[in-house]
């Protein structure tokens, strides 16, 4: 389910600091289930060998075809990365954050991981479109349990990047998200059927 702005926004979360000059695209509540320490399952999904691309096929194609678009375009060259084109947001991360743990790479490219935290799991991107961040973090569901929510943040390279997201907007909303959410909800009960179902 997709959520408002300030589902992220209003959580007293890390990333605030990191990334406050980047915009909230989108928030989405995650088919989750579970108890308070539920994080790591939610990451380890996310991190195994297939990553999120495995939750659905129909993601999975979409996403073929935008690498493949993006090779002939030349969106995707090493030299509009992280680290790049960009700055990594690990250069940004005060000392404890920094210290602490990285977390488990994403298993996608060109996404690598930022940091973790008993609440939060940050991965970024960028190309040459988008400087991309995944926010991944564990909150109530507001009847007793807990459940995963997902949030994307972005600040787009410029005109063409802001274009770039504008075009991509109905794909995301009708086609991608839905069918990740699908995957997503039906690979954490096939993971974990004991955790408490969603209604």
């Amino acid at each position: 389910m997709r959520l408002p702005k300030t589902a992220h926004t209003s959580q007293p979360w890390r990333i605030h600091e990191i990334a406050h000059d980047f915009t909230v695209e989108d928030v989405w509540a995650l088919p989750t289930p579970g108890g308070p320490d539920d994080l790591p399952k939610l990451i380890d999904m996310f991190t195994s060998n297939d990553g999120p691309d495995g939750f659905s096929r129909i993601t999975n194609a979409l996403l073929e075809l935008r690498w493949k678009i993006g090779g002939l375009l030349g969106l995707d060259k090493p030299e509009d990365g992280v680290g790049t084109r960009v700055p990594t947001l690990r250069d940004r991360l005060p000392a404890d954050l920094r210290d602490g743990p990285r977390g488990p790479e994403l298993g996608t490219d060109p996404f690598t991981s930022v940091y973790l935290t008993d609440s939060e799991y940050v991965a970024e991107m960028a190309n040459k479109t988008v400087h991309g961040v995944l926010h991944l973090s564990w909150v109530p569901d507001g009847d007793g349990g807990y459940r995963g929510q997902m949030g994307v943040l972005v600040k787009p390279n410029g005109l063409f990047g802001t274009a770039y997201m504008a075009a991509i907007l109905p794909f995301r909303y009708l086609i991608v998200y839905p069918a990740m959410l699908r995957g997503i909800r039906k690979r954490w009960a096939a993971t974990y059927p004991n955790l408490r179902s969603v209604s």
